[in-house]
């Protein structure tokens, strides 16, 4: 008998034993997997948000959130202040001066054989399809979608920035005149509440695709695309995001009506949008509040819908080994510079949200330097444990998130259009057009941008620094790649690449 219990006891604590070590065998291969990539994209997002300018008291609970799960880059500037070359430089890894796409570039054209710099590119998401990760994706992610064959499992979008109404409540896109309607087109521009609900929002059904995705088991580690379609316009979500924001509380931006006295040429033609409202429109018409109301409800909604993703991942067994990124193409302007688009080189167009959080990076944490977008491919394969990629042009981020490293260096270079550039450094903006001509501004006296300060003495030598920093290539403009919107790069682009075939919009062009 007693031997018999011996037995039992023995082969009691030899199973205990195996499944101590099956389920320790389980917990090491899950601490020794890939993190998972979610990788979040705002379009049109200002730094409007709670965690970096809390503009007018905006209400964003999530960014929030996620702001204290990780790292919250409150001086992040994009590479191009569009969207169709923004996105593909993320996507590249590559400057726009390096490529020649200033404008926008049908998904399917980013990589051509035409094009020396692009024709043999990985685009992000394919380097961690290339190194064992499952690669999905839904909404808007590259300027449409996502060239054919990128993700391994797409969502695809849906065209277009609606739901639309059957009349446009305020703006009619056009502008003033005939003769502007026949050289600009129509914009998406307009605001107001519409439609009825959450559910009939395309960026809606997007977090649903994305939530039903993370319910699911994978048996490598996974690349999460998610597209947001919102903030861009036209500024409409339901009633409900309106009402947090009464119009007698609202703040409009920074303006002023000779601001633009001191602007080179290059600078007003870029600025030459008479296809969107002007600010002395939206004052003498009374719809100013109106505008900055409806992106604030705009952001609101998208804060909602960031909330789902996060409820959603923190509910899968994914919550502890996923690295989450959230970036923006651009800055947007809400009357800044007298209008209300972002097509510049000033600060409100070119700075946007970026944000980090995951497994061993700090919480709760901002950083007040300037980064770049391009940033984005190298700090992801670092975080992952990839090696890195060689044609990469932007710095991992790693090390200034968990060291402060490289603070003082910090600098980033935007490009609009071909040989126009704009450097922010050490709380200077230094801004060079293609003919030479300059602005500079110090945003410790005038963080408005209001006086073009490129002609006094004093700043010499921190323009010579800044100067240095500017691209040493600047490459023709890809024979894919037009901005038909705006005059200006219709005729540099003719000047520089000589007559071609005559130009095609892309399908669902930011406007």
């Amino acid at each position: 008998m007693r031997r018999l219990v011996y037995l039992v006891v023995f082969f009691s604590l030899f199973i205990s034993s195996c499944r101590t070590k099956s389920t320790q065998e389980q917990e090491n291969i899950i601490k020794n997997t890939k993190p998972n990539i979610l990788f979040i994209a705002v379009d049109d997002l200002n730094n409007m948000i709670a965690p970096i300018d809390n503009f007018s008291n905006v209400k964003t609970p999530n960014f929030d959130r996620l702001a204290k799960m990780g790292v919250t880059f409150t001086n992040a500037h994009v590479q191009a202040p569009l969207c169709g070359p923004s996105r593909a430089s993320i996507m590249t890894g590559l400057r726009p001066s390096t490529t020649g796409i200033y404008g926008m570039t049908p998904d399917n054209e980013i990589r051509r054989e035409g094009n020396s710099s692009t024709k043999d590119i990985t685009f992000l998401p394919e380097y961690f399809q290339q190194n064992g990760y499952h690669t999905m994706g839904i909404g808007k992610l590259f300027h449409i979608h996502a060239p054919k064959n990128v993700f391994q499992e797409s969502g695809g979008r849906i065209k277009g920035f609606g739901p639309y109404p059957k009349k446009r409540f305020v703006w009619d896109g056009f502008g003033t005149s005939k003769a502007k309607k026949e050289r600009y087109g129509r914009t998406s521009t307009d605001w107001g509440a519409f439609p009825e609900n959450d559910t009939l929002m395309p960026d809606h059904e997007s977090v649903n695709w994305v939530a039903e995705r993370l319910q699911r088991d994978y048996n490598k580690p996974f690349f999460m695309g998610l597209g947001f379609l919102r903030v861009h316009v036209p500024l409409y979500v339901p009633q409900k995001w309106f009402d947090l924001y009464p119009l007698d509380k609202i703040e409009t931006p920074p303006y002023k009506s000779d601001d633009l006295n001191d602007i080179p040429p290059v600078g007003l033609q870029i600025n030459d949008l008479p296809m969107m409202p002007s600010t002395e429109w939206a004052k003498k018409s009374g719809e100013w509040k109106k505008i900055v109301q409806a992106y604030l409800a705009c952001i609101s909604y998208v804060d909602y819908e960031l909330g789902r993703v996060l409820d959603a991942l923190e509910s899968s067994k994914y919550a502890d080994n996923t690295v989450i990124v959230l970036w923006s193409d651009h800055g947007y302007r809400l009357g800044e510079k007298g209008t209300f688009a972002k097509h510049a080189l000033w600060e409100t167009a070119t700075k946007a949200p970026l944000m980090f959080a995951g497994p061993n990076l700090p919480k709760g944490k901002k950083i007040n330097a300037p980064v770049e977008m391009l940033s984005i491919y190298p700090t992801l394969l670092e975080l992952s444990g990839l090696p890195a990629y060689k044609r990469n042009e932007g710095k991992s981020l790693v090390t200034m998130m968990q060291k402060d490293e490289g603070l003082q260096d910090a600098y980033a270079l935007t490009t609009f259009a071909m040989n126009n550039h704009a450097v922010k450094k050490d709380g200077y903006r230094y801004i060079r057009y293609e003919d030479g001509t300059e602005e500079f501004y110090d945003h410790n006296l005038d963080p408005n941008e209001w006086n073009n300060a490129a002609d006094n003495p004093k700043y010499k030598l921190q323009i010579e620094k800044m100067k240095a920093l500017l691209p040493k290539v600047n490459s023709k403009w890809d024979a894919s790649s037009n901005y038909t919107f705006q005059p200006y790069f219709v005729k540099q682009k003719k000047r520089i690449n000589g007559a071609e075939k005559k130009p095609v919009e892309v399908i669902g062009a930011d406007r």
